[in-house]
């Protein structure tokens, strides 16, 4: 039988563990160099079965793999990434995770990862830019080659000490006025202007509308978008309600100031909240109080996060396909090609009609 010839990768095979002892029977905490003796290999085909197992015979592979396993022998992945300058993983920086809407994006950011099994490393800012900074420190620390991020604007110094560092930035779900860094955005204000236009259009004049803080970029975009949607309507009146967070508790809470506002003559007959997370605390503290939606009161969101079709009644709500955005903000990373793949193009926000806003026509 002709013998099988050496990888290229491969020294020479792969030897019984017994015929290569530690010095001390192993008690000592392994190194790259142990297992490549345990093995009968040099320490330069560990470091390659550790970092680029494709360029080793199988069988070498295996041992090796075998091996550590073994000894307990564990690869301290992050000094490896400061080693190097980079690390493989991604970090992902998101408002809030336990919003629905941005566990889609990272969704979408995970088919994009995914295939090449580059890890994410996620972090809720919690719209706190003390949190933020943290959090990116931690990133920093750990040698991630890139950030996704919705940033607040007083970090934005700090992601361009990154990108001169080397380190990958794009901004999720948000915009760039100065058209610093890569950036994935619907037009917030487009979508906030149809939720303005089908309550104009119904016959609303009074409404309210709740909104997180003027330094999120999109909540002024909505923001902006929602009064223009009722320019040149003389008879509308918009009570805007701020937040400093938006959360379903937010939202329960702004309830309290509509209520006062439905004792004003003429009352609110309408609230837009900028997002569906406040847009459902809206909704929790009014059933709390008995206002009836939308016999007394009509609520529009924004995002048509997944729960929104399942309440009753089911939210009106601008739409954006927030697993599309993570994908497109995804492809604008250098993963493994030497150039951003160009993302396709993203389907711009639209109203989705459902039970709990009417016409008052």
């Amino acid at each position: 039988m002709t013998p099988t010839p050496p990888h290229p990768d491969d020294d020479h095979c792969p030897a019984s563990p017994a015929e290569h002892p530690l010095p001390d029977g192993g008690a000592v905490r392994l190194t790259s160099k142990d297992i490549g003796r345990l093995v009968g290999v040099s320490q330069a085909t560990v470091s390659n079965a550790i970092n680029r197992p494709h360029l080793v015979a199988p069988a070498t592979l295996a041992a090796i793999e075998r091996v550590m396993a073994d000894h307990g022998y564990s690869v301290n992945s992050s000094a490896r990434a400061l080693k190097s300058g980079i690390g493989k993983a991604l970090g992902v920086v998101v408002l809030d995770v336990a919003n629905p809407f941005w566990g889609e994006v990272v969704k979408g950011i995970e088919t994009v990862t995914a295939p090449g099994r580059i890890p994410l490393i996620i972090g809720s800012s919690n719209e706190d830019a003390e949190t933020e900074s943290a959090i990116f420190q931690s990133f920093e620390s750990q040698g991630v080659r890139g950030i996704l991020v919705a940033p607040t604007p007083s970090n934005l110094p700090l992601l361009r000490r990154f990108r001169a560092k080397g380190i990958q930035v794009v901004l999720l779900d948000s915009e760039d006025p100065q058209g610093e860094f890569p950036s994935i955005s619907l037009d917030h204000a487009a979508g906030a202007e149809l939720a303005a236009a089908y309550l104009r259009d119904g016959g609303h004049r009074e409404v309210a509308l709740v909104n997180g803080s003027p330094d999120i970029s999109w909540c002024a975009s909505r923001s902006r978008g929602f009064h223009a949607g009722f320019a040149g309507v003389a008879d509308a009146r918009i009570h805007e309600i701020s937040r400093t967070a938006m959360t379903v508790e937010e939202g329960r809470q702004s309830v309290d100031v509509l209520l006062e506002l439905l004792k004003q003559h003429p009352p609110i007959t309408a609230v837009f909240c900028t997002n569906d997370m406040l847009a459902l605390g809206v909704l929790k503290g009014l059933h709390e109080r008995g206002i009836a939606v939308p016999g007394d009161l009509s609520v529009v969101g924004y995002d048509d996060a997944v729960f929104a079709e399942l309440l009753s009644p089911g939210l009106t709500t601008v739409h954006q396909n927030a697993t599309a955005i993570g994908r497109a903000a995804a492809l604008l990373m250098t993963l493994d090609a030497a150039v951003p793949q160009a993302p396709e193009p993203l389907q711009p926000p639209h109203l989705v009609v459902r039970g709990s806003a009417r016409s008052l026509r």
